[in-house]
């Protein structure tokens, strides 16, 4: 490192005094507030729904008694809270998205809590707090977000944030805190990540950065003069976002933005927690942020819970599967006459090629030995096909890939050989999605749906390694209540 150029005695302190009355709260933190808020509007609509019958009176030893109703609530609610994405930042930032999502997942919440037997009380018997339970759930819930959004709308709880970069990295990052944070990010400018002083044009030209209207695009020198733009405009967050290698100039200064308080935030890790998806493209020479070193999944521990739930939920599909078998097979054969199963090879763990199992759901030889994309609307797709595509019933047969262990219940969704040799020479790191078995239902398919091109598997690659990095089987249980939804709302592909 350069330290005569650094000069790390005293650079840190042209800083000064400064942000004392700041106080941002990082995605993490935020959601725990959410989740907090949610619990406890949720079990206080409960023990003033119970207060309403004369048997349960609104006293302390309510909950000390029957401590069993407001732990099963709380279970309940919260992967179904998940499933519909009501601690995601992007809705939670709006009264009406958050109202929408409440609402279904109270609507679900609920009816489940009271259709169980024996551990739950019996407020079915009237109509009146049945009624009840849902209005105060829901309107606790409510007043919570509200004072969640009037709270967290004052200034010293939001990032004043510095981008330094001036490049594509630097754009795809500033669209996605647009897209995703409602404000939790506000974006002061730019800063070169090279010392010149010409001003580049890169990131204002990009015709995939779309304008806000409250966003300037203000380009406010370079990192040299870091010091002097960050006590100037209050900032409080850097995000890390340049396409060059980080210099030992450019990382003592980082250093000394540390010690006077300042948050770095990488773009790779920002991104990550804002969408979900591991930005491959942009991640330059960090390649081990796209590498899923050291996964959940490489424990041998994980690995046999993974396979025992896999095991119990393939078989349970398969019991449910059966009685619907025949009339799933008569309605294919009646339709288009042919075979009732379709066979095609699909990569697996490790590229193992295996032959994946599928309910019929285009005409005979659609395909005429040749791989091609699907796309929306297909025409070879016969009108039952249509219906178990977008109830994703035509997977089902590949609750036998899963018993047989091609597959797991949940995981990056199997592609076609002739499709991966292509999209491995496109795009980096595409093989790591075959570090584990390929799913049924799978972070990429739920977020993204089914691929028809290049860049669709570009956008899928970046869900399943995230998926990857941060499986567990809290992960799987939210992505399964996802794809369920999809099924019961017909949001499979066409």
């Amino acid at each position: 490192m350069d330290k005569t150029k650094a000069k790390p005695s005293t650079y840190g302190q042209s800083f000064g005094p400064r942000r004392f009355f700041y106080l941002p709260l990082r995605i993490s933190e935020r959601r725990l507030l959410l989740i907090g808020l949610d619990l406890l509007a949720l079990n206080i609509g409960f023990l003033i729904s119970l207060a309403l019958r004369p048997e349960y009176p609104l006293a302390l030893r309510l909950i000390v008694q029957h401590s069993l109703w407001f732990i099963l609530l709380s279970i309940i609610w919260f992967p179904i809270a998940f499933a519909f994405d009501v601690y995601d930042l992007k809705i939670s930032g709006r009264l009406s998205t958050n109202a929408r999502a409440l609402f279904k997942a109270s609507v679900v919440t609920i009816g489940l809590y009271l259709i169980i037997p024996y551990v739950t009380p019996a407020l079915p018997g009237s109509r009146f707090t049945l009624f009840s339970f849902f209005i105060f759930t829901l309107g606790f819930l409510l007043a919570g977000r509200i004072l969640y959004l009037l709270a967290l709308a004052q200034p010293f709880f939001n990032h004043r944030a510095l981008i330094i970069g001036t490049g594509p990295t630097a754009s795809t990052i500033a669209q996605a805190i647009l897209q995703h944070t409602n404000g939790i990010y506000n974006i002061v400018g730019f800063v070169q990540d090279v010392a010149t002083e010409k001003s580049p044009t890169l990131l204002i030209n990009n015709p995939n950065f779309q304008r806000s209207n409250d966003l300037t695009l203000q380009i406010l020198g370079n990192y040299r003069t870091l010091s002097n733009i960050i006590n100037e405009h209050q900032i409080n967050t850097l995000i890390l976002a340049t396409d060059q290698n980080i210099d030992g100039e450019l990382l003592q200064i980082l250093t000394d933005c540390l010690e006077v308080g300042v948050e770095i935030a990488p773009m790779p890790v920002l991104y990550e927690q804002l969408t979900g998806r591991v930005p491959i493209e942009h991640i330059g020479e960090n390649w081990y942020v796209a590498m899923p070193i050291n996964h959940p999944l490489s424990r041998p521990l994980n690995r046999f819970i993974k396979r025992l739930s896999d095991i119990i939920l393939a078989s349970l599909g398969c019991l449910w599967l059966a009685p619907f078998f025949p009339f799933i097979a008569l309605a294919i054969y009646l339709e288009s006459p042919g075979p009732i199963f379709y066979t095609q090879e699909r990569v697996g763990k490790g590229g193992r090629i295996f032959w994946a199992y599928k309910f019929r759901s285009m005409v005979p030889d659609a395909e005429k030995g040749e791989a091609v994309w699907a796309k929306k609307n297909d025409e070879r797709v016969t009108r039952v096909g249509r219906l178990l595509r977008k109830t994703h019933v035509d997977e089902f047969p590949q609750f036998l890939n899963i018993l047989k262990g091609e597959m797991s219940a949940v995981g990056p969704r199997p592609e076609r050989p002739e499709f991966v040799e292509e999209l491995a020479r496109e795009i980096p790191f595409y093989r790591l999605r075959h570090a584990v078995k390929p799913g049924m239902a799978g972070w990429g398919l739920v977020k993204q749906g089914y691929g028809a091109s290049k860049e669709d598997a570009l956008i899928k690659l970046q869900y399943d390694l995230y998926y990857i990095k941060h499986q567990s089987l809290w992960f799987d249980l939210v992505i399964l209540l996802k794809t369920i939804i999809d099924t019961l709302t017909f949001r499979g592909r066409a």
